[in-house]
């Protein structure tokens, strides 16, 4: 016991200063320590901004440059837990302080609402929460939150080729924030979206208790599964279910310039894409004067060549067009990583660049004229580094419920349209010049895209769309921007948060709000 209480106050001395402006910081570190395991020590765990480690870790995960910059919040003191208990631990020093949490596992974020604030704040950094546990007889797998699409589907490929996940594209993306959003990729036409396939989950809830499935309750495991869980608790884990992927599918690019009957493509695509055959996925990539048909079909090219030459013969694909492979190859082509790179590369955590970037969401529900795609055309040629993608639903998305989970975009959706601008650091003035143009085209496209709401992703988070203030718990201001993520599941969702965390003790600039019954429904006031 001695031994351990020398070795607390050498810890200590080294991780905060005697400046009473940390006196925050003094006494969390104190609570981590009395509620953490003795058996690691807490300077394995606790950064600080006297640590010369500290930099290092704040940066390490963050994809966006807009919020690395010098005036940009920083946390007081960043955790990287290395088992459960560290989680848990935070949370109730957190809380027992005062403190602001603020939870990441990949950091992609788009608005880095996962590592920074507007008061003083702790980050909860999971990245070290990594493992994977897959058993592909039950075609399930344990995944802690910290764990990267890549090394998900690297851990899945060594255990089985015929075995897959439907989540994202990118590879760096943590699924602790990915999953809990929806999570979709080039299957979610054949498997839905990630959230769908989710069957179990462990979270520490704002009491500090650690819950899975059965302890939690439907009502929570309904809302981490699309609600954003960082609303309810830090999810430590999650069950996934795997699906099945043939042993061959097939991959194209095709790309076509806008003055080159690009248009008329597009606009057939939209009438045919979300009727095509569930195993087909057809995206757009519209960037430089070019459009990029990027597909993946779960088969061979020649039973893709049929259905092409059924369903969208305008395209003209040609065998040539087509590659086959596994579908861990797939992930690998998606990734946009060098030909020849080996699928070891899905467990590297460096991304291949960095860049500031504003990026904003729109559900499209009936097709955009011709005329109206030419003018959007003419507003991304205003903007060098646009960028759109246009994702195309149907299939089984059109077959679940909206109200299945809480992301709400089911049936009657087109596709989606992710709009991105990016630039490199070019000072405040710079930045502010492209956060107006995608600002502008957004406002432009208000007559093509879907009504009451105007719907939006909440993996493509966008605070333009509104924002809650600190200890601000009405549930009628956070319904403006709510209900374009969730529509009518949002009021479900703040039911949800005020019976498990009603002092909002998970809150943030778009956190769900608490709404609480007495008597019938009322707001916290």
């Amino acid at each position: 016991m001695i031994t351990r209480i020398l070795s607390f106050l050498s810890t200590f001395i080294l991780l905060v200063s005697s400046s009473s402006s940390e006196s925050f910081s003094e006494k969390f570190i104190q609570c981590l320590y009395l509620n953490s395991p003795p058996q690691i020590p807490i300077s394995e765990i606790v950064y600080t901004p006297r640590n010369s480690s500290y930099t290092f870790i704040l940066e390490s995960t963050i994809e966006n440059l807009r919020f690395s910059s010098p005036t940009t919040s920083k946390p007081l003191i960043i955790v990287t837990p290395l088992v459960d208990s560290h989680a848990q631990a935070t949370v109730i020093c957190c809380k027992q302080h005062g403190l602001q949490v603020r939870i990441r596992s990949g950091g992609h974020d788009y608005e880095g609402l996962s590592y920074t604030a507007g008061l003083p704040f702790i980050l909860l950094d999971l990245q070290l929460l990594h493992s994977i546990s897959v058993d592909v007889e039950e075609n399930t797998a344990w995944v802690e939150a910290g764990a990267t699409l890549g090394e998900v589907y690297y851990a899945i490929a060594e255990k089985s080729l015929v075995h897959g996940f439907p989540a994202g594209l990118c590879p760096l993306v943590g699924v602790g924030g990915h999953f809990s959003g929806g999570g979709f990729g080039t299957m979610l036409r054949k498997y839905g979206l990630a959230a769908d396939n989710i069957i179990d989950a462990r979270v520490v809830d704002a009491n500090g208790s650690i819950l899975d499935r059965e302890s939690m309750g439907e009502g929570l495991f309904w809302s981490i599964r699309g609600g954003g869980a960082a609303s309810f608790g830090v999810v430590l884990s999650w069950k996934i279910k795997l699906v099945y992927v043939p042993p061959i599918v097939t991959v194209f690019n095709i790309a076509k310039t806008l003055d080159k009957n690009a248009t008329k493509l597009v606009h057939k695509w939209q009438y045919v894409a979300h009727k095509l055959d569930k195993n087909l996925f057809i995206r757009l990539v519209i960037e430089a004067a070019k459009v990029t048909f990027n597909s993946m079909f779960l088969g061979k090219a020649d039973e893709l060549l049929e259905i092409m030459e059924d369903g969208f013969p305008e395209l003209g694909l040609k065998s040539s067009d087509c590659m086959e492979m596994d579908w861990i190859g797939s992930v690998i082509y998606f990734s946009k990583y060098p030909n020849g790179t080996t699928i070891e590369a899905l467990k590297e955590r460096t991304p291949q660049e960095k860049i500031s970037f504003k990026g904003t969401s729109d559900y499209v529900m009936d097709p955009i004229p011709e005329e109206g795609l030419e003018k959007l055309w003419k507003w991304c040629l205003e903007e060098e580094n646009s960028m759109l993608i246009m994702d195309p639903y149907g299939g089984r998305m059109s077959e679940i419920s909206e109200s299945e989970i809480p992301f709400p975009h089911r049936k009657g959706n087109l596709f989606n349209i992710q709009y991105v601008v990016s630039w490199d650091d070019d000072g405040i003035v710079g930045s502010q010049k492209h956060i107006d143009w995608i600002r502008r085209v957004y406002e432009h496209m208000t007559p093509y895209v879907s009504k009451s709401p105007r719907a939006a992703y909440l993996n493509y988070r966008d605070l333009d769309l509104g924002r809650s203030v600190y200890n601000d718990t009405s549930y009628a201001e956070a319904a403006r921007w709510g209900v374009k993520y969730f529509k009518g599941n949002f009021r479900r969702l703040a039911i949800v948060k005020g019976e498990i965390d009603p002092h909002n003790f998970f809150a943030f600039e778009q956190s769900i709000p608490p709404l609480i019954s007495n008597e019938g429904m009322r707001e916290i006031e």
